[in-house]
């Protein structure tokens, strides 16, 4: 049975996802290696740079477990790159905040993070890079709503 043209290209969005997925992956795995962070220490710390979150609010901003988070978060904590602070709206879900040692190791990795940009926005172009970001973006809130009709 072959699939519809609408199945195909639902086929094909997974497929390169998941394949952009893991090269992603892997090139923060490089840039953040020589700052002795992982990736997945990286996005964390990432999603509290600019304030702290619950360890929930950060599994829903990167679309991953609380469980795998929290697993990531208490590692930053034992190795002081990020700490647990009161959150004032929830007395039992504490808030992960970086330390001055975990906002160095992430600027650390910012020299390496800009020149890998530039190299790919020379490569793929700007406003490709742009218009790909804007239908990712659209993609995914699409797929939010969808899931929420179940």
């Amino acid at each position: 049975m072959s699939e519809r043209p609408e199945q195909e290209l639902l086929s094909g969005l997974a497929l390169t996802s998941f394949r952009l997925n893991g090269q992603f992956l892997e090139v923060a795995e490089s840039l953040a290696r020589p700052a002795g962070l992982t990736a997945a220490w990286w996005q964390v710390l990432g999603a509290v740079l600019r304030e702290p979150l619950p360890v929930a609010g950060i599994a829903r901003a990167m679309g991953i477990t609380r469980q795998s988070v929290q697993r990531i978060a208490d590692l930053l904590v034992e190795r002081g790159l990020a700490e647990y602070l009161p959150n004032p709206a929830h007395r039992r879900a504490k808030l992960v905040a970086p330390t001055p040692a975990g906002r160095e190791a992430v600027s650390g990795i910012d020299p390496a993070h800009a020149a890998f940009a530039r190299r790919l926005a020379d490569a793929v172009g700007e406003e490709d890079l742009a218009g790909a970001l804007a239908a990712m973006r659209r993609l995914s809130a699409v797929l939010d709503e969808l899931a929420e009709e179940k």
